[in-house]
């Protein structure tokens, strides 16, 4: 299912690539800074601490075309190659509230299938409906990098 639950949000989504390379799509320092934001944002290197290890915090800055820089922090929880992702993140890394982001990887006829959560507490519909139309724009750009 992909769309709006009681939680949050969820995606699935197949890709035609093994789950190896989809998860490093997902814990590739470089390869986050193409595709966290979309194509129109650019998330510049010297600004982002990313290191895939349970227990480390990470944040990144997200530039918008428009020039707006949003931070982002959060944690990783679980790093469990090549099936499992669990981490946190936020906008607004000066408050202590995180929401939780869980990827999961399965092997597919097609390559790989991946289901995706996230939190969204206190969210309005709307709220949810823009945060997953965003995680989709990020995910079709995962899925031009796997080609």
């Amino acid at each position: 299912m992909t769309g709006i639950t009681d939680e949050g949000i969820e995606i699935d989504r197949d890709f035609a690539a093994p789950p190896e390379a989809v998860f490093d799509a997902w814990v590739t320092r470089e390869s986050f800074a193409r595709w966290f934001g979309g194509k129109e944002v650019d998330v510049p290197l010297d600004e982002l601490d990313y290191r895939a290890e349970a227990g480390r915090a990470w944040s990144a800055l997200m530039v918008l075309p428009n020039g707006h820089a949003i931070a982002w922090a959060g944690e990783f929880l679980e790093v469990e190659r090549p099936t499992r992702l669990v981490m946190t993140l936020t906008d607004r890394p000066e408050e202590a509230a995180r929401a939780r982001l869980v990827i999961t990887l399965e092997p597919s006829a097609a390559g790989t299938r991946m289901r995706m959560t996230q939190e969204t507490p206190g969210f309005t519909t709307e709220q949810r409906e823009g945060v997953l139309a965003g995680w989709q724009t990020f995910i079709d750009v995962i899925a031009e990098i796997l080609g």
